[in-house]
């Protein structure tokens, strides 16, 4: 098994909920992938000191972030609706014209599984170049169920071709598919349900999504959604209260998601329940950025109820076509008002919580070995920072 020491390195461990932790001068034993120990180079144990060293000049090591929101795996793209929005159209008038969602359902129904691996992986190396190690996929746009099952497949293959940790969301409630358009029910009863059994039952399905909105679902919808989710076992998260506040933040807590995603539009109620059940939210500062909101989510609020804050990409082709993680952590931070160790909290601990991820999101003994060096002085360079990618090596499991 590997071995080895990393020494002489300022570490942003992220043990602490605030995100200010560090060992500088520090050092840590990496052991067949795991995290031995930690703490400063001064003290490493004559246990450790025969074993391989690096030293790492000083270099700033974070655990390897973590994009806790993507629909990286998508056919075509939506660059004519980008158009659309500058010359007046809003987000809804596409949608309800054929457009958004289902623009992308054609092109993804249309691709073969090769495709959307191929196109998928040029998103993936990005992220990967940026030090994230660990990243989730939803389902979402086949809609139909031999196609959801497809994306799924595709999403599980990118592990076994990069290195990097996929998390599987089912997303089968994301639109109305469109032969069924205005058959909201009958979506659900023959396709979302069905095939949401079909996919928890060739193991390809980690947990399960919706969209809570005006144009997509309603949270009496959502809830039969939940509900079958809870039978499989399956954890739950939400697109919630980004265009209105339709109550899917008060749902998702009321069945102990996750977390709820997006909420420009979070009320009080909605924070409070996702304080007592303690759903963490997830913010999509690029979807916020693409579709120019005005309305931010209720960071203060979120903040005194002792809310926790994840960030990610929403890498999609239509309100979010991003891939840079470390982008949407410096929108988190100039479009939100997040501090910068809220954003690297947001991308490491917090994002590890919100995906149910309990041994990634932290530099501590018994965590997996995913860390990702950077060539900064402070941690707060990573959101400061735009369009500078300052990664120095990214390490996956305890291998370069």
């Amino acid at each position: 098994m590997t071995q080895k020491i990393l020494t002489d390195a300022h570490l942003a461990t992220m043990t602490d909920p605030s995100g200010r932790d560090r060992v500088r001068a520090g050092a840590l034993a990496i052991d067949g992938g795991r995290i031995a120990w930690v703490g400063a180079t001064a003290d490493i144990s004559h246990d450790y000191q025969s074993w391989p060293s690096e030293n790492l000049g000083g270099r700033l090591v974070t655990p390897g972030l973590i994009d806790c929101h993507t629909h990286i795996v998508f056919g075509g793209h939506r660059a004519r609706e980008f158009e659309m929005r500058l010359e007046g159209a809003s987000y809804e008038d596409i949608a309800r014209s054929g457009g958004g969602i289902l623009s992308t359902v054609a092109a993804t129904r249309a691709a073969s599984k090769e495709q959307l691996l191929a196109e998928a992986l040029v998103r993936v190396d990005a992220l990967i170049g940026e030090g994230v190690t660990t990243i989730e996929i939803k389902s979402g746009y086949g809609l139909t169920i031999a196609d959801e099952l497809k994306m799924l497949r595709v999403a599980r293959r990118i592990a076994d071709v990069r290195p990097i940790r996929v998390r599987t969301s089912y997303l089968g409630a994301h639109a109305v598919a469109p032969e069924y358009s205005g058959r909201p029910a009958a979506y659900l009863g023959e396709v979302c349900l069905p095939g949401l059994r079909a996919a928890f039952e060739v193991g390809l399905v980690d947990a399960v999504d919706g969209f809570c909105e005006g144009i997509a679902f309603s949270p009496e919808e959502i809830e039969q959604v939940f509900l079958a989710a809870r039978d499989l076992g399956l954890p739950l998260k939400l697109h919630a209260e980004q265009l209105s506040d339709l109550g899917g933040a008060v749902l998702a807590a009321r069945f102990g998601a996750l977390s709820a995603d997006h909420l420009e539009h979070l009320g009080k109620d909605g924070v409070n329940a996702m304080a007592k059940a303690g759903t963490f939210a997830v913010l999509l500062p690029g979807a916020f950025y693409t579709l120019r909101e005005t309305r931010v989510p209720p960071l203060d609020l979120l903040r005194a109820k002792r809310v926790p804050i994840a960030i990610a990409t929403d890498c999609n082709p239509g309100s979010s076509p991003l891939a840079s993680l470390l982008l949407a952590m410096n929108m988190g931070c100039t479009l939100f008002r997040l501090t910068p160790s809220e954003a690297l909290t947001g991308v490491t601990r917090n994002a590890a919580r919100a995906l149910g991820l309990d041994d990634v999101g932290r530099i501590a003994p018994g965590m997996i070995a995913d860390l990702a060096i950077w060539d900064v002085e402070e941690p707060a360079e990573l959101s400061y920072t735009i369009g500078f990618n300052r990664l120095h090596k990214r390490i996956f499991g305890g291998r370069s």
